[in-house]
């Protein structure tokens, strides 16, 4: 079994910034592909970015380009979403998943969730 657990998560001013985390355990975690997901009140849960096992190559959706980088440590088992100049339509729940296949985390369709951690930018 897989488990994730996000933090980071809080409540910051607008043009404010913060870093995301998700701890990964229960399975070698360097050998998979990880991605950041989040779910604003009433809509849907959506993709944000994802980062392949090595963290060579990541994946944005094209309007978080710019703001949003994902990254990740293999020795900590650890992903990352650093969030710049945050708006209030950025509050959300944040989750970090994983599974095998890369493109099922870019798809919205990945075998592992974390519980999410909450952000809530102010105006």
């Amino acid at each position: 079994q897989v488990q994730l657990v996000e933090s980071g998560g809080g409540l910051v001013q607008a043009g404010g910034s913060l870093r995301l985390s998700c701890v990964a355990s229960g399975r070698t975690f360097r050998n998979y592909p990880m991605g950041w997901f989040r779910q604003a009140p009433g809509k849907e849960r959506e993709f944000v970015a994802a980062i392949t096992w090595s963290g060579s190559s990541t994946y944005s959706k094209e309007s978080m380009k710019g703001r949003f980088t994902i990254s990740r440590d293999n020795a900590k088992n650890t992903v990352y979403l650093q969030i710049n100049s945050l708006k209030p339509e950025d509050t959300a729940v944040y989750f970090c998943a994983t599974d095998t296949i890369l493109t099922h985390l870019r798809v919205g369709k990945p075998d592992y969730w974390g519980q999410g951690t909450q952000v809530t930018v102010s105006s």
